[in-house]
């Protein structure tokens, strides 16, 4: 587990030592760095039972968890570990990686330093996804800021500095909310307050006492612990994430009153949300989206299009609503207007523009909207019916994974034909089918799996979400199913201008030519991935099934024993009072009036 994140910072620690005008060494180290990391991920698709690292797709809870101390003053540990919701997102990240630096080939200036901040980058994006501890978690979602903003601010183009400055802003504002979030909620926390089981299920470190052995003796442990703890005066802070989600599911201590009248759970759900909304990004937060796919280099593009739009949305799924499931019922209409504004704002936004690449940067916040909507919808349907959670919460996963396939191919084929003819004016292209055949074909196959097509990998995750909506919400479903109409007219649109008009009427006419090989062996795993998870889902699916069925089922149970009853005694108290206050209504009659409410 610690190899996916410190194999690529100690790849990188040594390329910075070869020399600088050693360009294909560098290339070709920094290649090797990336795909020796997809071996590793692949080795626990392939091998389930595998003694370095290995993935249960039957398993519900953590797997390969690592669990070290780090800052115990403060209860902070080294803790990792995947599970169905972070692992599909694991391998996601180490297969556009090791694609987008194939495409990294066409970087001639500072071949050193870009090599260098890109694994430093995909170190820090690996330490996002498997993170366990809030404080670890933190640490690694700001170290992708640094290079990320280098890589779009030296490698970019005309409006570089501009975009990585917007780019930098924007998510250290995001950051700084999360932080005061995580700040409130390790400060209420307090271990003290849940019970051995859970203790167990949270992987608490108990003080020192390893957790290995059966069941019983892992009870037996974290009982023993129990006991030592809940003779304390003051409360046992942590920054332990399942812990935090036992306590937000299964006691009070986030409910206080903070602000006008809101809890504190209700707060820390709101800014953390912001925080991830804009790393998603959602309207109107995005607006640094475009100008850094514009400036960014080809292989930038397609990390952010395909890996760092999606910490948002698992930072919804895995922190948000785990943690603060109240805030989250109560917000849902909240989140999922959002999502809604975001597909529609996107896809009318993508339908104006001339250039190819905003076109694509713009589709992104279309598509991630369907993210938010499935997510914002899980804990607000009808209790009796966790189906309509379940589909919602697959679907927005699956949204993510198919999305940062589509995106990343449509982006490379973007930068494929603008390293021929350095512009990107759509009104300009046309007739390249007739030029280039087989880069046509591919790029057809990656922009209609954009485009949603039956078959393709962006259909099945926009379709469970939309059906998920329904019950929530028919005006909202419907609205997500129109966003499909205009979807197709700005992907047909486009198909139509560059790739199928009559003639090419740009610049560097001379310079376009086929798609080379190192091309090729880019784009033809993107075409295949988005054809084979569009015809057999269930290569995804039966990787997230377990643990999000666990996760749902238990915000349902949350929802059935805690918030109905809630709300039922809220509702109440309410019409007692009012009962008592209104004229010709006696005591005995307003208590009458009460328990006939809606009980």
């Amino acid at each position: 587990m610690s190899a996916l994140i410190f194999f690529p910072l100690a790849a990188a620690a040594l390329i910075a030592l070869l020399p600088g005008d050693q360009k294909n060494a560098i290339r070709f180290a920094t290649l090797t760095a990336t795909l020796i990391v997809f071996a590793l991920v692949l080795l626990g698709m392939v091998f389930p039972n595998s003694e370095v690292i290995s993935f249960d797709i039957h398993e519900a809870g953590m797997q390969n968890v690592v669990s070290l101390p780090w800052i115990p003053s403060f209860n902070i540990d080294y803790f990792l570990g995947f599970d169905g919701i972070s692992f599909p997102l694991v391998v996601l990240t180490a297969l556009v990686s090791a694609l987008a630096m194939g495409a990294s080939w066409t970087i001639e200036k500072h071949v050193k330093g870009y090599c260098v901040l890109y694994l430093v980058l995909l170190g820090g994006m690996m330490g996002v996804f498997v993170s366990l501890d809030f404080f670890l978690f933190y640490i690694f979602w700001e170290v992708m800021l640094l290079p990320m903003y280098f890589l779009i601010g030296v490698w970019g183009g005309p409006r570089k500095e501009y975009a990585a400055i917007k780019f930098f802003l924007y998510t250290l504002f995001g950051s700084v909310l999360m932080l005061v979030a995580i700040l409130m909620i390790y400060f209420s926390s307090d271990l003290r307050q849940l019970t051995p089981q859970q203790l167990v299920d949270s992987n608490v470190r108990l003080a020192g006492v390893e957790l290995s052995g059966s069941p019983d003796e892992h009870l037996a442990a974290a009982t023993k612990y129990h006991e030592s703890i809940a003779k304390l005066e003051t409360p046992v802070h942590t920054f332990n994430i399942l812990a935090l989600q036992q306590l937000g599911q299964h006691t009070e201590v986030f409910d206080s009153k903070l602000l006008f009248g809101k809890s504190l759970q209700w707060w820390a759900f709101v800014l953390l949300f912001i925080g991830f909304a804009i790393k998603v990004p959602s309207v109107p937060v995005h607006t640094w989206l475009p100008d850094a796919h514009v400036e960014a280099p080809t292989p930038i593009s397609m990390i952010l299009a395909g890996v760092l739009l999606k910490m948002g949305g698992y930072g919804i799924i895995r922190i948000c609503y785990p943690i603060c499931p109240d805030a989250g019922y109560d917000l849902a209409w909240v989140v999922c207007f959002i999502g809604v504004l975001s597909m529609i704002y996107g896809a009318f936004a993508a339908l104006a523009q001339t250039d190819f690449k905003r076109m694509v940067a713009y589709s992104s916040v279309s598509h991630m909207g369907y993210v938010v909507l499935g997510l914002g919808v899980w804990s607000a349907t009808v209790v009796g019916d966790p189906v309509s959670w379940n589909m919602g919460v697959k679907g927005a996963l699956f949204q993510m994974i198919g999305h940062g396939i589509s995106s990343a191919g449509m982006f490379f084929m973007v930068g494929v034909i603008y390293d021929r003819v350095h512009h990107r004016n759509l009104n300009e292209f046309g007739g390249l089918f007739g030029k280039m055949p087989i880069y046509t074909s591919m790029a057809i196959i990656v922009f209609f799996a954009g485009l949603g097509l039956p078959g393709l990998c962006g259909f099945i995750g926009e379709a469970f979400v939309v059906l998920s909506v329904w019950k929530f919400s028919a005006t909202l479903a419907v609205a997500g199913a129109f966003v499909v109409i205009l979807t197709a007219g700005y992907i047909l649109w486009a198909v139509q201008r560059v790739y199928l008009g009559p003639e090419y009427k740009g610049p560097h006419e001379e310079a376009i030519c086929e798609i080379n090989l190192r091309e090729m062996a880019i784009a033809v795993p993107l075409c295949v991935l988005a054809i084979l998870f569009g015809v057999l889902p269930n290569t995804v699916f039966r990787y997230m099934d377990a643990t999000v069925d666990a996760q749902v089922q238990d915000l349902a149970t949350w929802t059935k024993e805690t918030k109905i009853p809630r709300l039922q005694a809220e509702r109440a108290a309410e019409e007692k009072t009012a009962a008592v206050a209104a004229p010709g209504l006696d005591e005995q009659a307003a208590d009458v009036a009460a328990a006939e409410g809606d009980i």
